[in-house]
């Protein structure tokens, strides 16, 4: 199942909507990112899983693919990290 939650991306003065689509797998434990994402985006899932520590809620014990679409808008920020988490919530 895909969860989908829409966040944005700057590009200059504009902003550009973002739809990041969260996948939870059956598979070994991990977490990847994909879809043109900065080393800031990246270290997202550490974020979460602390927000999640901190909230008592479960971390998926699974495989969890993260696509942020379209992958040629180049995503940097912290902000994309509410909408990996609602995303990994729904």
């Amino acid at each position: 199942m895909v969860s989908r939650v829409f966040s944005f991306a700057y590009e200059g003065i504009d902003v550009k909507p973002i739809e990041v689509q969260v996948q939870i797998a059956p598979g070994l434990p991990c977490v990847n990112i994909v879809g043109l994402a900065d080393k800031s985006v990246a270290e997202s899932r550490d974020r979460i899983r602390a927000a999640f520590h901190s909230l008592a809620l479960s971390f998926p014990q699974k495989r969890v693919i993260v696509n942020l679409a379209p992958a040629d808008i180049h995503k940097d920020g912290s902000h994309y990290d509410l909408a990996i988490a609602l995303g990994l919530l729904a």
